[in-house]
Order: C-alpha cells, then sequence, then structure tokens
C-alpha cells in the first residue's frame, strides 16, 4: 500500500474549510462526484469516518481533525519544498537542536545573522542533552543539532564549530578542588543521562574510585548553578555559559584536568539530507574541521 497522494489530502482539507463537498469541488475545478468518491476511499483506507453530517454540512470527527493537523503541515511542506527548489533559496522551516548552553552563549549572534540573511526560514529552536539532540535527529524530528564532545553519530556528518572550557564549580569560599580525591561523597548536579559534561564529571571520579553520594538532575543551566551556589554540590559546566549567569558571582571555578578541561562542540547532521536552510546556518559557523559521516567522537551512552 502506497502513501496518500497529496491530491487526496488537498481535497479533504478544501472539504472541511469550505464547510461541504458541492463548494469544494467548485474550488478545486472538480466535479462533487470525484471528491466524494476519493473522501469515500480514504475513509475506507483509514477504516476510519472522517465526517459527520450536521444540518446541510459537513463536521470532522475526532479521526478527522487528526487527519486535518497532518495533512496542513504536510501540504505546506510541499507547497515550500517546490517554492525552494524554484526560487533556489532557503524558505519553510528548520528545525534545529542545540544544547542549552550553546542556544545561550554562542547562538544568538549566529542566529541573528541567520534571520537578516534568510527572513523566510522560520527557525525553531529546541534544547536538550547531546544523547537526546541525537536521538531526535535520527527519528527525523530535527534536521541538525550542535551536540558536545564526546558522542556517537552513526551516519551523520559532523563539523566542529565551537570550542569549550569545561570548568568544576562549587559554592564560593569552599576549598578549591584540584583533583577527584578532593570531592569525597559530594553530589553531583547535572543534566539527565545523554549529558556528554556529566558523563566526563562521572568518568573522571569513576577513574579515581570516588563514587557520588547521590545526582540531582535539573533541565537548566540556571538552575544548576543556582543549586551549587547555595552549597548543594558540584557541577561541571561551560566556562563561557557561567560568564552569561548572573548566578554565577556565588560560586568558583576549578580547572580540570586538561583532557576534561578542553571540549569541542558540532554540528550534526544528515550527510544525504543538507537542506538550503543548513547550508545557510552552516556557512555562517565557524569551521574547526569536519568527520566524515559516522564518525563522532567518543561512545556516549544513550539518553535516558
Amino acid at each position: 500500500m502506497g502513501n496518500i497522494e497529496l491530491d487526496v489530502l488537498r481535497m479533504f482539507q478544501a472539504v472541511v474549510s469550505h464547510g461541504g463537498v458541492a463548494r469544494a469541488a467548485q474550488a478545486l475545478h472538480r466535479v462533487p462526484s470525484n471528491l466524494t468518491t476519493r473522501i469515500k476511499q480514504l475513509e475506507e483506507r483509514l477504516g476510519v469516518a472522517l465526517f459527520v453530517r450536521r444540518g446541510r454540512g459537513l463536521a470532522l470527527t475526532a479521526e478527522g481533525r487528526v487527519l486535518l493537523s497532518y495533512a496542513e503541515r504536510l501540504l505546506r511542506l510541499a507547497d515550500e519544498a517546490e517554492s525552494a527548489v524554484r526560487s533556489g533559496r532557503p524558505l519553510g522551516t528548520f528545525r534545529l537542536g542545540s544544547l542549552e548552553s550553546t542556544a545561550g552563549a554562542r547562538l544568538p549572534p549566529i542566529l541573528s545573522g541567520y534571520n537578516q540573511a534568510h527572513p523566510a526560514v522560520r527557525l525553531e529552536l529546541v534544547t536538550g542533552t547531546t544523547g537526546a539532540l541525537i536521538a531526535r535527529l535520527l527519528t527525523h524530528d530535527i534536521e541538525a543539532a550542535f551536540v558536545s564532545e564526546p558522542f556517537t553519530a552513526p551516519g551523520l556528518a559532523s563539523q566542529a564549530v565551537f570550542e569549550e572550557e569545561l570548568v568544576l564549580i562549587n559554592r564560593r569560599g569552599l576549598p578549591p578542588i584540584a583533583a577527584a580525591g578532593d570531592l569525597g561523597r559530594t553530589t553531583l548536579i547535572a543534566f539527565a543521562n545523554g549529558c556528554s559534561y556529566r558523563k566526563r564529571l562521572e568518568d573522571w571520579l569513576g577513574a579515581a574510585n570516588v563514587l557520588p553520594e547521590r545526582v540531582l538532575e535539573f533541565a537548566s543551566y540556571p538552575a544548576i548553578v543556582a543549586c551549587v551556589a547555595a552549597g548543594t554540590g558540584v557541577a561541571v559546566v561551560p566556562r563561557s555559559m557561567l560568564a552569561e549567569l548572573h548566578s554565577a558571582a556565588a560560586v568558583q571555578a576549578n580547572e580540570l584536568p586538561p583532557h576534561l578541561r578542553c571540549n569541542r562542540t558540532h554540528l550534526v547532521w544528515h550527510p544525504q539530507q543538507e537542506s538550503l536552510a543548513l547550508q545557510g546556518l552552516r556557512a555562517l559557523l565557524p569551521k574547526l574541521g569536519t568527520n566524515r559521516p559516522g564518525h563522532g567522537a567518543e561512545a556516549l551512552a544513550p539518553a535516558a
């Protein structure tokens, strides 16, 4: 069984918007019997009724409302695709994923320049951990994502774009931390599993046989830094993000060993599906190096 034809979805949408078959047929320059037949075939294919008669018109069923939301998106994308190909410039919706730290500290000037260069593109930014973003990219929920080392990217292309210095933060006034053993049985404050910075910290402690007392998970850097400032525990954050937060004055940054301190943020995407919108973004990014498809950095535990 093939996919539902766009023409059928366009007929379905027209019946909805015009409130009946006769007016929809007139708008589409078709005979009403043709629309009636195609809608009935669509209902038989899906095994549900899409309309119920209400007075002299038609009303959508619950299943019809679900289909309408998808039909509108698919038809809009089809129109955008045709316009983009004809015009040769980026159009439509561009869904981009990003680490929260990258979105807050690195992307504002880049996205501002992007919006000026490509005003016809509607950019949607979603944030998450490295693991969660790669999972969304593999299911095509987003088109590209900014992720951090270490990560695996099977079948994806990657381009290193930002250098980050990671620091270990604790409450100001406490003794400085020079080695993993200085932490004792402390509390780690981090994003959920799938965060590459959290994995680096846990690997460092594990190599020194240091077992955290517990892990508190938060969904934002302001919450993480505020919790550290209150003396609850320690966290690893990019220094660039720390500089953006007012609560950073209440924490102190401790240098990590060189192999943990230096980190790179990559843009990852499907190499065979690079849209004009994505090409426009890549043109604005610093170029620290491009990896072959499927060659990310180190392995990353799956996102929770």
